[in-house]
């Protein structure tokens, strides 16, 4: 009885491991648009903001995310990835959003630092990412 109750806590650990957010340097963001190339070749770390301008909580979001861009000094950049726009289906479909509004922050190298599940990031969790992430 020992033996799988061992093998299953192995397989769900290794389940969560492989479930993890990415870390900074594992994969190179998409650039499926020309926006994407333009921030990712600045040298800047990116926020990609997936969203329904209409939404309400698309619209919470961005005002979290201006008010982090301002306090900031602009030390990074935006790119906003609207569903209404039929030129950026490509980029939902690229980076695997399924729900909104979703962020994926990209480092200064242009490599994924983090992937946040769908729905509205503090101001606080947001600006500890940012800090953390080259």
């Amino acid at each position: 009885m020992k033996i799988r109750e061992l093998l299953s806590l192995f397989i769900f650990t290794a389940v969560l491991a492989l479930a993890a957010p990415s870390v900074a340097g594992d994969t190179a963001a998409p650039k499926s648009n020309q926006e994407l190339k333009q921030a990712f070749a600045s040298g800047k770390k990116t926020v990609i903001f997936f969203l329904n301008p209409m939404g309400a909580p698309c619209r919470a979001q961005n005002d979290v995310l201006q008010k982090l861009h301002a306090d900031r000094a602009k030390k990074f950049n935006i790119v906003n990835i609207d569903a209404t726009r039929p030129s950026d289906q490509k980029v939902f479909y690229d980076y695997g959003v399924r729900g909104l509004p979703s962020i994926v922050i990209v480092d200064s190298r242009g490599n994924i630092g983090r992937v946040f599940p769908p729905g509205v990031q503090s101001y606080e969790t947001l600006a500890h990412v940012l800090d953390s992430i080259k």
